[in-house]
């Protein structure tokens, strides 16, 4: 039972804490939440309004619960000197549920304590859980709720978990009490050498709101963390969230790719995607609000597109191809993303006249993280068009500046 890595040795020192009526924590304990308006704790119903997101597979509902079974209860058993069956109450799975999301939603990675060295830097930024512990990921793959995972990607560098290693996460009383919006940020907690300061980065005037940061998530992971969506001016127009990404999966484009070459196996590419994997890259891309064409899922899909000699070269050189955007490259992206747009139950017009009914506050936060996604897929689309469009005239000018259509030429 190894209760020091991850959440659960915590979660289950906040049960301990809280069976107490006499804990020193108490004050601080009942300030915190006692319940939340995050997926985890939705009804199906209200779970499938976030279909074509990645919000519910993210929740990571059963490894938590696997966590409490595994590590937790046997823990509880093996000591019934401190757990006593009079108090079984406080260490329910229910219970268990409600600390794990106390500890993602106020929680904070600071430096691991060693009362045997000597700290040489004295002031280090502490970043805060709400960023650390769901790297989307970052928004990598999906993670249990109260659990840090270990890497998915086999071969991860040592540095990378050294620096894993290098952090642990706390409660930060006071500190957990600011809220945070999107590029707000006036006020970050520092980590001194023997205490926590929550430090103003920003003048603020008296009657302002000071603001941590939550790391300016999109809306699909503050709904997930902390059960609310940030409602901004965009600048095209509209409220949303600047913050707004979509994720796109790997295997949607190895799915468009095998489609397009039946001489082409799964297996044949899933080495390829492996090498990938092992050399630090993702299977899971950010396309952002910016609709700027992500480089790295450029270069993935070049990387699948390759030749057997440049795949091998590639492999020897430990050098993924250059992330260049070619005609082929915006048909498989521009396919993609209409396979992705499809993911979703409804379309984005049909989202903006449900949005203006009566809606449960579930329906109407599942519908603005579903619109936030679905504007940046519908702009992407309009920019790929553009550029395809481009590149038709572009070949027409070079043919016409250039002589003889190479197909006409053939013919001869």
């Amino acid at each position: 039972m190894q209760l020091d890595q991850g959440w659960t040795g915590l979660i289950l020192c906040m049960m301990w804490e809280s069976a107490d009526p006499d804990s020193k924590w108490s004050e601080y304990l009942a300030t915190l939440p006692s319940q939340f308006d995050t997926p985890m704790f939705w009804n199906e119903r209200d779970l499938n309004e976030l279909d074509g997101t990645s919000v519910v597979e993210k929740l990571g509902r059963d490894e938590a619960e696997q966590s409490y079974r595994e590590k937790l209860v046997p823990a509880i058993q093996s000591r019934p000197d401190l757990f006593p069956p009079e108090s079984a109450e406080h260490y329910s799975l229910t219970n268990y549920h409600l600390m794990g999301s106390r500890v993602l939603s106020r929680s904070f990675n600071v430096e691991k304590w060693d009362s045997g060295e000597e700290e040489e830097e004295t002031t280090d930024t502490l970043i805060d859980t709400r960023d650390h512990e769901m790297d989307v990921d970052s928004y990598g793959g999906p993670e249990g709720l109260h659990e840090n995972n270990e890497s998915h990607h086999s071969g991860a560098e040592e540095e990378e978990e050294e620096e894993e290693d290098s952090s642990d996460t706390a409660m930060v009383p006071m500190a957990d009490m600011l809220n945070a919006q999107y590029r707000s940020e006036n006020a970050k907690l520092f980590d001194d050498e023997n205490e926590l300061r929550m430090v103003s980065t920003k003048p603020i005037k008296a009657g302002e709101q000071i603001w941590n940061t939550y790391g300016d998530l999109p809306n699909a992971e503050l709904l997930r963390r902390y059960g609310h969506v940030d409602l901004l001016p965009l600048p095209k127009g509209g409220v949303g969230n600047p913050g707004d990404v979509v994720e796109i999966r790997g295997d949607i484009a190895l799915s468009i790719i095998l489609g397009k070459d039946s001489s082409l196996s799964e297996a044949f590419l899933r080495e390829r995607i492996d090498w990938w994997l092992e050399e630090g890259g993702d299977d899971v891309f950010l396309l952002e609000a910016d609709i700027e064409l992500p480089a790295l899922l450029v270069s993935f899909i070049r990387l699948l597109l390759l030749d057997e000699d440049e795949w091998k070269s590639a492999k020897t050189r430990s050098k993924p191809p250059k992330p260049k955007i070619d005609a082929q490259i915006l048909d498989i992206i521009h396919e993609l993303l209409e396979m992705r747009l499809k993911a979703y139950p409804t379309t984005l017009q049909e989202d903006e006249s449900k949005l203006m009914g009566p809606l449960s506050k579930n329906e109407k936060h599942a519908i603005i993280v579903r619109m936030g996604e679905k504007r940046i897929i519908n702009d992407s689309l309009v920019m790929i068009g553009d550029l395809r469009a481009q590149n038709r005239k572009n070949n027409k000018r070079k043919i016409s500046h250039g002589g003889e259509n190479p197909q006409k030429r053939s013919r001869k």
